[in-house]
């Protein structure tokens, strides 16, 4: 789908299908004012009730031979002068949502023109881009039918041109389309990854898949790490992990490089469970399928990096993947085995199914090792206590440095992919010694998702660290089973902005 802009006028510019703003109280918006100067018909809806303005509501109107349009869609917005980003996004959506089941190919979207609290013209184009792709999203890659043969028919708009008011506003239109766009197809790309089964997203999968991003990408490079390259580095922790299972385990490592190879980088550090039983620990056989989701933090590197492909950048970017499955074989783990992680320092396990700790703590060792972070980000679903405590709303937030975390907070308000930050310290740290080891892999009931994040502190003392929880947000269960992309909006907009 393409997306383009124009700085016409509602009543000069031809489109087969002009998208405008109307208000509550029977207010127009500009470019719905300059189309019901033809025939009036917009004014007499508004007035007779046919649409009362209310963010989202949608009416459809056959436009007035004297127009440059053959039809016009009428879009509430609340309001006027109380159309804040949320809002807007709502109205998007509702837009998308009605578009991508009609059969029209060529639209011209004014909505961007409309005031927007918190959203410039090029956030508002962005904010159109992304939620055109996220919401025509289809996952059909393992289906025996066509989309269309099954009834869920692939939206057919080819071209969607966004309206500014002037020559800059269209350069800046085009700017936040681009944004968006690749924004979009991030989300998508992790969405792709993560819905995908785990008999066929395996650790090497996700290898092959970064590969191949890396060559189609100019300034970016993949390597790939063995099991036996781990083990020469030391990183039992990880290993340990893998132990109870066929499938072999990987490291993998993305660089892209956008300034001065001097420039600091920024570190993603995604959790790779491509599948995960608990181990030993076994996890319940209720909703074990959605174990497949357990490499969202991995998923949402892979999207950002295919964000960053498109966008390019001038910005030094690395992602480091631990990926493997937990599986409960006659090799795996025991409740109680010590273990020794690549910082030297000892574990003890006592849940085999608090493994995404076990298997971030070499990676986070490994980046601090091999590169000196700007900032070091992990990404994981890595506690129940989690959803428990944030819900599908907000993931979770952890940090040692209180700027980082601060950015990280702002990109994510920015991205409207929102999190929120909880605490550290000794005082939680403490449930965490062991009597037989240097720690334990839990810290029991109480604070699960804070002692998580303590654990992983202990290996990033050197760096300015953050640990973000996505097990809320990453992906939904149930009926509407399914990734979501989040939380690449949070984390392109800091690596882009932050």
């Amino acid at each position: 789908m393409e997306f383009a802009a124009t700085s016409a006028k509602a009543n000069s510019h031809t489109t087969g299908f002009a998208i405008v703003a109307v208000y509550q109280d029977a207010e127009m918006s500009t470019a719905a004012r300059l189309l019901d100067k033809a025939d009036g018909q917009i004014s007499s809806a508004l007035k007779s009730g046919e649409i009362s303005g209310k963010t989202g509501e949608l009416l459809q109107l056959r436009a007035d031979d004297s127009l440059p349009c053959k039809r016009i869609l009428l879009v509430g917005c609340g309001k006027r002068g109380e159309l804040d980003r949320a809002a807007f996004r709502k109205a998007a959506q509702a837009v998308t949502q009605w578009l991508s089941a009609k059969p029209f190919k060529d639209v011209t979207n004014y909505l961007t023109l409309e005031p927007v609290k918190g959203a410039n013209p090029e956030r508002r184009a962005a904010i159109v881009a992304q939620t055109w792709l996220h919401g025509t999203y289809r996952f059909t890659q393992m289906k025996s039918k066509s989309a269309d043969s099954s009834g869920d028919v692939a939206p057919q708009l080819k071209k969607m041109t966004l309206a500014a008011n002037d020559a800059s506003g269209a350069r800046a239109v085009r700017k936040g389309a681009a944004y968006g766009e690749a924004l979009g197809n991030g989300m998508n790309y992790m969405r792709d990854l993560a819905n995908l089964p785990g008999n066929v997203c395996t650790p090497t999968h996700l290898a092959r898949e970064a590969r191949a991003l890396a060559k189609k990408t100019p300034n970016l490079k993949c390597k790939v790490l063995s099991e036996a390259d781990m083990k020469k580095l030391g990183m039992g922790s990880l290993l340990s992990v893998t132990a109870g299972t066929v499938e072999p385990a990987h490291l993998i490592v993305l660089e892209y490089t956008g300034a001065a190879k001097s420039t600091q980088p920024t570190v993603l550090v995604g959790k790779g469970i491509t599948f995960d039983t608990g181990g030993i620990s076994l996890k319940p056989p209720a909703t074990m399928d959605e174990m497949k989701f357990d490499m969202s933090g991995a998923a949402s590197v892979f999207g950002t990096f295919r964000a960053l492909a498109e966008l390019q950048p001038k910005r030094n970017v690395v992602g480091i993947i631990p990926t493997c499955e937990n599986m409960p074989g006659g090799s795996a783990t025991k409740p109680g085995d010590i273990v020794t992680s690549m910082s030297g320092q000892t574990i003890e396990v006592l849940n085999t199914d608090a493994e995404g700790r076990l298997i971030l703590c070499d990676a986070l060792t490994y980046a601090q090792k091999f590169y000196k972070p700007a900032a070091l980000i992990d990404i994981a679903t890595l506690t129940g206590a989690c959803v428990i405590a944030l819900g599908s709303h907000h993931a979770g937030l952890m940090a040692n440095n209180d700027k980082l975390a601060a950015k990280l907070l702002a990109a994510g308000r920015n991205a409207d992919d929102k999190a929120w930050q909880l605490p550290l310290g000794e005082d939680y740290e403490r449930q965490l010694d062991s009597n037989f080891a240097d720690m334990q892999n839990i810290g029991g009931r109480e604070a699960g998702t804070i002692t998580a994040g303590c654990f992983l502190g202990k290996f990033t003392r050197d760096a300015d660290w953050a640990h973000i929880d996505i097990a809320g947000v990453a992906y939904l269960g149930g009926k509407a089973k399914g990734s979501t992309g989040r939380p690449v909006p949070l984390l392109l907009e800091y690596v882009i902005n932050g």
